[in-house]
């Protein structure tokens, strides 16, 4: 039988140690534990084997401790350990902003305080979403005397409680400034979190509600004050653009593609998972292309179309799978369902609303009749 098909490794940044160690993270640990953590949730262990692999400091800076990985290895980085653990992989993903928030934080003390523990064994989570919600955000603050803030409101995704030692939250104040902290992740006056919520998909995060109600930060923790509009602007380009966990899901799905249609002998199944492999890889270099040559504030309508594409044909892809599973893939056992589940998962994950028009525009071509 022919090697499995797989997305070509990338042109730059395969041969990186980080890479390397989330390859092997993902062999020995991930993979053979993933529909488990699926219902049961990320161990600490999970945290503690990222870390022990130098991967929490993929997007830290050098002289915190952090690895500094070059962006085309630190996106296989996340291809690899999407494909392998989804869960796992958004616990890891969520981290990766506080890391960056203290990166280019003018609170230095704080910097000092907090970002080498994150870089190299400290897990952070966040709770920043609603800053994008079209309703308005969530959660509000307002200023006290010497510098710091009191915020109230209601963050209703909030992952990784339980193992994040440390939560970057964001808030809005009445002159339309945003406001970042950094508070410690477990409940304490004015912070109060839900039980975890019951997710069709990533359940295994540890995603809870989180309440706001008179929650007291000191000048020290404030991670940084700005535009709440340049913040969006930010936001919306940087969301634009497919994230590279989306290749990773198509590649773990098509690898499995081809292994089940071995198994039952369906030469169809062979023939598919390779036209989507090829596909898949035509979008990503185009995706990556953006990325790596173009500001990131121009080809805007090209990103989103990129960013659709890769999210229906990672529904596709795994749609696929299930068909080619049979009712073994409805088992909760089963990688099929799982991958499934992720891949419709990636649909609503940092959605924006030009991200959810350009979505929904895809799926209606790729339905309409030739």
């Amino acid at each position: 039988m022919a090697d499995p098909p797989r997305l070509p490794p990338p042109a730059e940044g395969g041969d990186h140690p980080c890479v390397a160690a989330a390859v092997r993270l993902a062999a020995q640990v991930l993979v053979p534990a993933a529909e488990r953590v699926d219902v049961e949730g990320v161990p600490p262990s999970h945290v503690a084997a990222l870390a022990q692999a130098g991967l929490l400091g993929v997007y830290g800076p050098a002289d915190a401790g952090g690895s500094e990985v070059p962006a085309p290895a630190a996106r296989r980085v996340t291809e690899v350990l999407s494909g392998a653990d989804g869960s796992t992989w958004f616990v890891w993903t969520q981290h990766a902003t506080p890391v960056r928030a203290l990166t280019r934080s003018p609170n230095l003390e704080l910097r000092r305080r907090w970002l080498p523990r994150l870089c190299r064994d400290a897990l952070g989570g966040i709770a920043i979403a609603h800053l994008r919600r079209a309703g308005g955000p969530t959660v509000r603050a307002r200023p006290v005397s010497g510098g710091g803030w009191i915020l109230d409101g209601t963050a209703s995704w909030v992952t990784s409680w339980g193992l994040a030692e440390v939560l970057l939250v964001g808030a809005v104040t009445d002159d339309e400034r945003a406001v970042s902290v950094l508070v410690p992740a477990r409940e304490q006056p004015g912070l109060r979190a839900s039980g975890p919520l019951a997710l069709a998909a990533m359940e295994g995060t540890a995603t809870v509600r989180l309440d706001v109600e008179g929650l007291t930060v000191a000048p020290a923790e404030v991670v940084e004050v700005g535009s709440l509009a340049a913040w969006r602007r930010a936001d919306a380009a940087k969301t634009a653009n497919v994230t590279p966990a989306v290749f990773g899901l198509i590649e773990a799905v098509v690898v499995r593609l081809e292994e089940a249609a071995a198994r039952r002998d369906e030469p169809g199944g062979a023939e598919l998972a390779r036209a989507l492999s090829a596909e898949a890889a035509s979008v990503r270099a185009a995706a990556y292309r953006l990325l790596d040559e173009v500001p990131a504030e121009e080809a805007i309508d090209e990103r989103l179309a990129l960013r659709a594409h890769a999210l229906e044909l990672g529904v596709r892809a795994a749609t696929a799978l299930v068909a080619a599973s049979a009712g073994a893939g409805m088992a909760r056992s089963s990688p099929a369902q799982r991958l499934a589940r992720e891949a419709l998962f990636h649909l609503v994950q940092a959605q924006t609303a030009p991200v959810r028009r350009a979505t929904l525009a895809r799926l209606a071509a790729v339905g309409a009749p030739s």
